[in-house]
């Protein structure tokens, strides 16, 4: 099977450059499914239910959130009747929506998706290697599902690379969000999981994470704030991974893709 996880769209220049390359991507890669992390994607904080039917028209099979999922308040209320948007799955019981669901890619295969939020300096959550270790009990790769794909958003390398260790060998793919910046360690761990610890953000480089410099630059050098963080509206670089797996679901390739923008093309080799 061939996936494409996409990084956190920011803002307006980010939801331009999805709509711009992933039809493309989607038809030239003859991908099997498409997983976009949509939780900056209004104004560079939350979701709303038409960006969400945007990016799903676009070519996206599932959208994922983290720490910004209720920022737009409608997402509390949409994500009831939105199967495919996924929100944390280690919020506490009786939270709205789900943290995972089982998805029907192109190709008629089963692709289980899961969404966990880190705790270290992030919101105090439940426990997200229990809540993984839930939902992969429920759903076993190569019985009850055919793929695995699972985004950690966390603040730390080393919290997503144990996440990463603790579903080797039981998820497709376990791929970090929430930093912006992409990683340079695309690597299939011992087990078949295909891992790189930050996807990226698709969104304007010549910012701060995504954020108009001027905001930050203010409260780094004088510690005063002088107004609203905003997205940067430069051109977006689309990011993320790519990463085609066997018939057992084990990862065999992974590759970053990096296109548009500021940053240096990537694109896998393998297609």
């Amino acid at each position: 099977m061939r996936f494409l996880f996409i990084g956190d769209i920011v803002g307006r220049t980010g939801r331009v450059a999805l709509a711009k390359f992933l039809p493309d991507l989607r038809s030239r890669w003859n991908l099997d499914f498409v997983v976009v992390n949509g939780e900056n994607a209004a104004g560079g904080f939350g979701i709303t239910e038409s960006i969400c039917d945007e990016f799903l028209a676009a070519g996206a099979d599932c959208v994922t959130l983290g720490n910004h999922a209720w920022d737009q308040k409608e997402a509390l209320v949409f994500i009831e009747r939105q199967p495919r948007l996924i929100r944390p799955a280690n919020y506490p019981a009786g939270t709205p929506g789900r943290g995972a669901n089982l998805f029907e890619a192109r190709n008629g295969a089963r692709v289980l998706v899961m969404n966990v939020m880190g705790r270290v300096f992030m919101d105090p959550l439940d426990d997200p290697f229990a809540a993984v270790e839930r939902e992969l009990e429920a759903c076993p790769l190569g019985t009850a599902c055919d793929a695995v794909i699972v985004d950690v958003h966390a603040e730390t390398s080393s919290e997503k690379y144990t996440m990463g260790h603790f579903c080797d060998g039981r998820a497709s793919l376990v791929v970090g969000t929430h930093t912006h910046v992409p990683t340079g360690d695309a690597q299939i761990l011992p087990g078949g999981t295909a891992f790189q610890c930050d996807a990226g953000m698709t969104g304007d480089y010549d910012s701060v994470i995504g954020m108009n410099k001027a905001e930050p630059l203010q409260r780094f050098t004088r510690r005063i704030p002088s107004g609203r963080f905003e997205p940067a509206e430069g051109v977006a670089t689309l990011c993320g991974v790519a990463v085609e797996t066997d018939a057992a679901g084990r990862a065999v390739k992974i590759a970053p893709v990096r296109l548009g923008g500021r940053l240096a093309e990537s694109l896998p080799a393998f297609w």
